[in-house]
């Protein structure tokens, strides 16, 4: 099994009962460990897994927007009931308490399911890095996974669970997710606490999240960002520039561009170009010079001096308990002298300054997540120089103060998976979430028309007349037109408000309203989608494509099939009119 959203998973829930999904999950994973040994550090006990379902059993599910829902945690980040290890089990600790990330979503009803592997310390973007092995990439056993958080990445992926906690500080939340194929969020600096996080780089780290899909990404966020009075370098989220899509993105001269000799790498990257420009999407290309040269300060300058502080004890008492590529990497942070920490503050100062003329001609940019991609053999063989290659598109945005939102695009020639990142100054992490869940495979939304609307197809409640009408009004809709979709759909009724359609043999065409909705509400309105309903392209008569709410063909298992009533409207008018007689 690959792949799987918390939909999917809260599905299993509705279906199973929590107690036995849970004990699933937990079988599932250790399966895993099985097949692939490396992948956790820790997994949750089935005692403390039965603990916490009957605890989640005593509360009101309404009330916990996450409830039964299971997630994995990078093993530098506090859970309590696991020791913390960040890879290095002479590091290793038992927390006395839960890192603020962690608890809000064990708050909103998650279940922990264990601690996954990392590049020791987090000092790495291979996920080769780690004592207790590498975990294998789902997508192809031969490649690296990504570092640093390559558990995390690599547990999502497999659909061991629907989201897990990373870190990211210089790319470990998303060349991860490149590699595997998944979605990954490194936040505006600071949105999300570190507090209970090992420090790899204190004043750059972030808590990142791996998902599969940009709507659970959108989902979570608001239960992760919190400010924290505690930790120093939390801070209120800064002001962006909204939360419409983004519709300008600024790309690199082909000059500029690293692609270490990979030409299918070149290529999935012109694709997605030319996939970004159908959708409407307006590109420019500018000098990226100030970005590339920010990102050799990350290890050429003082940065690294974090490092060395974060572990100093360890590295300078006891040195050989640390892997040796990590430790001749840290070792370095002992040199940089006072003088040369002002030098590449000052340095950095006016890199930043060059680097936001590029806002003046677009909302974001947009990057390959990695430039290439290297197997388990070639990492081996060469493990400095390649590693650092993973980082040319990476290593500049904590400190430039970016936020970022890789996605993956369509596979390689080779088969191989490819990515892109979405990046924003710090407070547009919303912005981007708006963006990619309308762009990517679970909402095929152009995000860009040139009135910033869209047209919406509904069934159900949203019709005018029904329940949820208000709502459209709300988010700015406007009632179009009633129409009908190809005869090649199917409709069951899921419950009193909701009917599900899908695409099915013998299908029939289907009464659908149109309405005309802002573009910068349809990821609002996305997030609000119960399950197991979604939103994608919907086939009206006479060829035409709109996006309109979908569900999956088994949802309706068991289910009343009302195809032959032709629409929602008719089929409650005839229930309706079926109760007075």
């Amino acid at each position: 099994m690959t792949g799987g959203t918390v939909a999917e998973f809260r599905r299993e829930i509705e279906a199973r009962g929590l107690r036995a999904a849970a004990a699933g999950w937990l079988r599932r994973i250790r399966e895993s460990q099985i097949a692939d040994p490396a992948l956790w550090i820790s997994v949750v006990s089935e005692d403390a897994l039965s603990e916490r379902i009957a605890g989640l059993e005593k509360a009101d599910a309404s009330r916990l927007p996450l409830y039964g829902v299971p997630f994995a945690v990078k093993d530098n980040i506090d859970a309590q009931g696991f020791p913390t290890t960040a890879a290095c089990p002479a590091f290793a600790y038992d927390p006395v308490g839960d890192a603020p990330a962690v608890r809000a979503l064990l708050d909103a009803g998650a279940v922990c399911m264990g601690k996954t592997n990392m590049d020791q310390f987090a000092t790495g973007l291979v996920g080769t890095r780690s004592p207790y092995g590498t975990p294998v990439n789902p997508r192809d056993a031969r490649i690296i996974p990504g570092g640093s958080s390559s558990g995390s990445a690599v547990a999502v992926a497999r659909g061991l669970v629907p989201f897990a906690l990373g870190t990211d500080t210089a790319g470990s939340g998303r060349v991860p997710a490149a590699l595997c194929g998944i979605h990954g969020w490194k936040p505006t600096r600071g949105l999300v606490s570190t507090r209970g996080v090992v420090p790899a780089c204190r004043s750059l780290d972030c808590v990142s999240v791996f998902a599969n899909s940009a709507a659970d990404i959108a989902a979570l966020a608001p239960v992760l960002a919190k400010y924290d009075s505690a930790d120093p370098w939390s801070r209120r989220s800064p002001p962006g520039t909204g939360s419409a899509p983004v519709s300008k993105l600024a790309i690199p001269h082909e000059h500029e561009m690293g692609f270490f000799g990979d030409d299918f790498q070149c290529r999935a990257w012109g694709a997605s170009i030319r996939k970004f420009e159908d959708a409407g999407f307006v590109i420019v290309r500018r000098s990226f010079a100030a970005f590339f040269e920010a990102a050799r300060l990350l290890y050429e300058g003082p940065w690294v001096a974090e490092r060395y502080h974060a572990i100093r004890d360890l590295l300078e008492n006891r040195p050989e308990e640390i892997l040796p590529v990590t430790r001749a990497i840290i070792s370095a942070g002992a040199r940089p002298s006072a003088c040369d920490a002002f030098a590449a503050i000052y340095r950095l100062a006016e890199l930043r300054r060059a680097s936001e003329e590029i806002w003046d001609v677009a909302d974001a940019i947009c990057l390959p997540t990695t430039g290439t991609i290297y197997t388990r053999a070639e990492v081996d063989a060469d493990p400095l120089r390649l590693n650092s290659n993973l980082g040319f598109y990476t290593n500049f945005f904590n400190l430039l103060d970016l936020c970022g939102l890789a996605m993956p695009m369509e596979p390689r020639e080779d088969g191989l998976p490819f990515g892109i990142t979405l990046a924003a100054p710090a407070g547009n992490d919303r912005r981007l979430m708006q963006t990619v869940a309308a762009f990517d495979g679970s909402a095929q939304v152009p995000p860009a028309a040139v009135d910033s609307r869209i047209e919406l197809g509904v069934f159900g409640a949203h019709m005018r007349g029904f329940p949820l009408e208000p709502r459209l009004a709300r988010l700015g809709a406007s009632f179009v037109r009633t129409d009908r979709t190809a005869p090649v759909y199917r409709m069951a009724a899921l419950d009193e408000l909701r009917p599900g359609v899908f695409r099915a043999a013998g299908g029939g065409s289907l009464e659908l309203e149109v309405w005309s909705i802002p573009t910068a509400a349809v990821g609002e309105l996305l997030c609000e989608i119960p399950p197991p309903l979604g939103l994608a392209k919907i086939f009206l008569r006479g060829g035409a494509e709109i996006v309109g709410f979908v569900c999956e063909a088994a949802a309706a298992d068991g289910k009343p099939d009302i195809t032959g009533a032709g629409g929602w409207r008719n089929y409650k008018a005839r229930a309706a009119s079926t109760a007075d007689s």
